[in-house]
């Protein structure tokens, strides 16, 4: 088949544009300097796809950033990490992570997907501080790497889900805290889906245990309730909750709200009667809680994030 220049230089700038949208994968740490790192060479990243074709990921050694970028004629400018659920214990990285990253691309907000690593002492040392450390990383380089992915290092987020939450919420309460405190590291504003919130009566006991081990002292549980760590810096938030969920209690999402509201930070709180837990945009047939995506994007609107700017 013969092309014109002209057809030829069409076929080439789509080409291009394919190419510069593909999404591209960043290792979070320079080789052999990961943050607490063991070398353990039994232990290898698992990825594995369910029946309900969830691609779910665990023994992370290497966390990663992948940047999903919109199209730079819809960008707006805005970009959000996100950080899957799973507990601690594996991240449910297809319907919390690249599902999610497509919804924030279709309108115009650049994602990038936090494949941290989570709470192992066969890899790590003070497990504990390491799905933080990722996740401060994550959004150094999203900042540092913002002209190259054409985003504005003030208009940057977070969401999570579950444990995801746990991690969200910690970075949005702990970034300004500890050896490793940075405002670079801080989120402009926060998403948090069916969060797990506190390590005290209400919470999600195997995120706890996988965090903190079984042992915690009441100073440790304290420290990683980010329900009692919000304070003025905090970032604005959106939540949403099923008061159903049998997972993680809705008072985890509650009470950080009302933590937000004392300190009065921006909050919005979206509590549906039903919907269980772990459902991402996976709503059909789940009565209100369809309408979530729906709230989130006229949040996001309201805060200025789907204007171009």
């Amino acid at each position: 088949m013969n092309f014109t220049p002209t057809l030829l230089s069409a076929a080439l700038l789509l080409a291009t544009s394919a190419m510069a949208q593909k999404p591209e994968t960043v290792d979070l740490w320079p080789t052999n300097q990961v943050f607490n790192a063991i070398p353990n060479e039994a232990v290898q990243e698992k990825a594995e796809t369910g029946k309900d074709g969830i691609l779910r990921i665990s023994d992370v050694k290497v966390p990663t950033i992948t940047a999903f970028l919109p199209p730079k004629n819809k960008a707006t400018g805005a970009g959000i990490m996100i950080c899957p659920g799973g507990g601690y214990a594996l991240l449910a990285y297809g319907h919390e992570g690249e599902e999610m990253a497509k919804w924030f691309n279709e309108r115009g907000i650049a994602a990038f997907v936090l494949k941290n690593r989570l709470p192992d002492d066969r890899t790590q040392t003070n497990k504990h501080e390491v799905p933080l450390a990722d996740a401060m990383q994550g959004m150094k380089l999203i900042r540092q790497n913002a002209a190259k992915w054409n985003v504005d290092p003030n208009r940057l987020g977070v969401i999570g889900f579950s444990a995801g939450g746990h991690l969200a919420a910690t970075l949005s309460t702990h970034y300004h805290r500890g050896a490793s405190a940075s405002e670079e590291a801080k989120p402009n504003f926060a998403i948090l889906m069916y969060p797990v919130v506190t390590f005290g009566e209400k919470a999600h006991a195997g995120s706890r245990e996988r965090l903190l081990g079984k042992n915690a002292s009441p100073e440790q549980v304290a420290y990683y309730s980010n329900e009692l760590q919000v304070d003025g810096k905090t970032p604005p938030t959106f939540l949403v909750h099923a008061e159903d969920d049998k997972a993680v209690p809705v008072e985890n999402s509650i009470d950080y709200y009302l933590a937000l509201k004392k300190f009065n930070i921006s909050a919005e709180m979206h509590l549906y009667p039903t919907g269980g837990h772990g459902y991402a945009l996976r709503t059909k047939g789940k009565g209100s809680l369809e309408g979530w995506p729906v709230a989130c994007e006229n949040w996001l609107k309201s805060m200025g994030l789907l204007d171009k700017k």
